[in-house]
């Protein structure tokens, strides 16, 4: 524990109470975790026994690294640190018979779970537009994060609309049963219910798991904190750190109440508070303190460095977006060259995703090299997905995943009715559900037109993998199959605007011209290249291009805000700071300034040296120019820390004060007249 502060000492060797560490940005809390597991394995308990928990596999991996480094041979062998979903996908595989599940569980991603859910609605709606079905996913993702099972849904549900969601999700549920299959969702919801159900299993896993660790506890849902109070049970050996500050994750159920419901739920918990900051100056960290004081707070906590005040924080005041997206672009390349720093050293981070597109095209035209964080994969595409699911499908047939995947897609008329009893049918069979489609005995299932359509399906995908695994030409063929099947005009059914159907169907054709350069580089040499190998190739390049943001190359960063929480840079670019961006304008409307606040100050405590905000005085809307509003934000820092590069406006409370001195003092001079 060489060169942690008192706090920090504190936190790690505190084991005989549940303990809460509020650690504020850039305290060290990773180091704290990490130097915990090493001081409970050399304290005697095994690493087989402690569990570490976060919300991404890169948090899991730097966790894992940093351990590896303090522990030595067998020491750190059986630890597991995972992500909360990975955990849970590891209980519902292992305890899968107590779920009535078959052990191959396939997990369904977000389009999945929409397809699903669509024909569901048609099946009781008929019509349905995107919108619909995306919102009813939506409130389906918020009620299980909100520990609501389909059964409470029916059972609380007041309005007409939530009384048919409820339903759909009810049906939903039993679909996903009768597939051997779960969402994101499930991953932690199942798992709690298989707990509360079945106490031998959860004793199992309390023996398993005999100390917790969980990282940004702020972040935590209502069904995770669940998991969390039942697997640690009554002796309560955990340690959990957040920052109620950098709760920025409301939109997707996370609750900051989590960290003070522990105090209700655990009367023993301690409380530890990390304020020592290492990564920023003390003007940054004062001008932080500032703008979150204007937030409540059940913990009051106050950071501070040693690193030297600091530079002032600059506000640059554009005229508009573009002018905004030249200026950031040459203040980045003219601080680079008077200090000799490196590209890598800069970020650019905004609210929201639309924001880059400016900022891109300047990047691009000064010849910066730039990387987007936190942007959409290539193979994320859902036409990307689909033809790789064919792929996957004539090469294997027995990928559940890929079947439900692609079976109605085009539709073939196999609605969700259908596959839930082929589901039923392969489960009783211990059989896949392509499998499952060519069998006889499918027949007592299934009436004669549902049954014919899947034994259609299943013999033309056998004939399509005979002639595509025997070709020299297999893209070729590929490219036939997707023309028979009209999957163009299919997109452009499905897609909302003509642009997005021809951007979908110009992926396609990109992702077909790059598989066929695949197996030309494949194939130089001589050797056969099969449509397995094909796939196998594409799947590993898919693991590799999630993992390409662990790179690190000398380019400037752009991303979120939400995206940017955990990372830091020496020199940060905060954009678009006005009113109804950030704040955005859906939270001014529903009264939630808190949660952006938190965004603010999360994008402030990235910086470690300098630290540049940036607005707009005017912004193209909707083709309109409109004028704008510097973020409310602005004001609640403190004036002898920020330096404003134009003089700075007046604000709208000024405005309107000084309306009302102009119009009394106009009234004294006609009442004196």
């Amino acid at each position: 524990m060489k060169g942690l502060n008192p706090q920090q000492q504190a936190a790690v060797k505190q084991v005989e109470h549940p303990l809460l560490v509020l650690a504020g940005a850039g305290s060290g809390k990773t180091r704290v975790i990490t130097e915990k597991i090493a001081y409970l394995v050399k304290q005697g308990l095994p690493a087989r026994n402690i569990a570490a928990l976060t919300f991404t596999n890169k948090a899991a991996r730097e966790m894992q690294s940093r351990v590896a480094k303090l522990l030595h041979g067998s020491q750190s062998h059986g630890l597991r640190v995972s992500t909360f979903h990975s955990l849970g996908l590891d209980i519902l595989r292992k305890e899968h018979k107590a779920l009535g599940y078959k052990a191959a569980i396939t997990l369904f991603d977000e389009y999945d779970k929409q397809t699903v859910i669509k024909s569901l609605f048609s099946q009781h709606v008929g019509d349905y537009d995107k919108k619909t079905v995306e919102q009813y996913a939506a409130i389906v993702g918020k009620w299980k994060n909100a520990f609501i099972t389909s059964e409470q849904a029916i059972q609380f549900a007041h309005s007409q609309l939530d009384k048919h969601i409820a339903q759909i999700y009810e049906e939903y549920t039993r679909c996903l049963h009768a597939y051997n299959a779960v969402d994101f969702d499930d991953l932690i919801l199942m798992p709690v219910l298989l707990f509360e159900k079945h106490h031998e299993v959860l004793q199992k896993w309390q023996n398993r798991i005999r100390y917790l660790l969980v990282d940004e506890y702020q972040d935590t849902n209502l069904t995770q904190y669940q998991l969390v109070k039942l697997l640690v049970g009554t002796l309560a050996k955990f340690t959990v750190v957040g920052d109620d500050d950098q709760s920025i994750y409301a939109w997707r159920g996370a609750q900051p109440e989590n960290l003070a419901q522990l105090q209700r739920d655990f009367p023993r918990l301690e409380v530890i508070k990390l304020e020592q900051n290492y990564r920023s100056t003390g003007r940054i960290l004062k001008v932080a303190n500032h703008l979150i004081a204007n937030n409540p707070h059940t913990f009051e906590k106050k950071l501070w460095s040693d690193l030297g005040h600091g530079e002032p924080l600059r506000i640059l005041t554009n005229p508009n977006q573009d002018a905004e997206a030249e200026k950031i672009v040459s203040e980045i390349l003219h601080h680079k060259l008077m200090n000799g720093t490196r590209y890598k050293d800069y970020a650019i981070l905004y609210r929201g995703n639309h924001q880059s597109r400016l900022i891109e095209q300047s990047l691009r035209s000064f010849m910066v090299p730039y990387f987007i964080s936190g942007g959409t994969s290539f193979f994320s595409y859902a036409e990307v997905k689909d033809v790789l699911s064919y792929l996957r499908l004539l090469s294997n047939p027995d990928d559940d995943a890929a079947f439900l995947r692609i079976v109605n897609t085009p539709r073939r008329e196999i609605g969700a009715t259908t596959l839930e009893k082929l589901g039923a049918y392969a489960r009783e069979r211990h059989v896949s559900l392509f499998a499952a489609c060519g069998e006889i005995g499918l027949n007592s299932h299934l009436t004669d037109a549902p049954r014919k359509r899947l034994q259609n399906f299943h013999d033309w995908i056998l004939q399509q993998a005979t002639l595509i695994g025997a070709a020299t030409d297999k893209i070729k063929l590929v490219n036939e199959l997707l023309e028979k099947i009209g999957y163009s005009q299919y997109l452009r059914e499905d897609s909302a605007t003509r642009d997005a159907a021809e951007r979908r169907i110009k992926n396609v054709s990109e992702l077909l011209d790059w598989l066929q350069r695949i197996i030309d580089k494949n194939t130089a040499d001589g050797e056969a290249f099969t449509l397995t190998d094909l796939v196998a190739k594409v799947l590993l390049l898919d693991v590799l291009e999630r993992n390409r943001e662990d790179e690190v190359n000398d380019e400037v960063s752009l991303m979120t805000l939400h995206a940017a929480k955990g990372l830091e840079f020496p020199h940060v670019f905060l954009i678009g700071v006005e009113e109804k961006i950030l704040p955005h304008q859906n939270s001014i409307d529903e009264g939630n300034i808190e949660e952006e606040r938190r965004l603010a100050y999360v994008g402030i405590t990235r910086a470690k040296q300098t630290c540049t905000l940036s607005y707009c005085t005017h912004r193209k809307q909707r083709g309109v120019n409109e004028e704008c509003a510097y973020s409310r934000f602005l004001d609640e820092l403190p004036e002898e820390d920020l330096h404003w590069t134009a003089k700075k406006p007046l604000s709208e409370e000024a405005k309107e004060n000084n309306k009302k001195s102009f119009f009394a003092g106009a009234k004294n001079l006609l009442s004196e007249d």
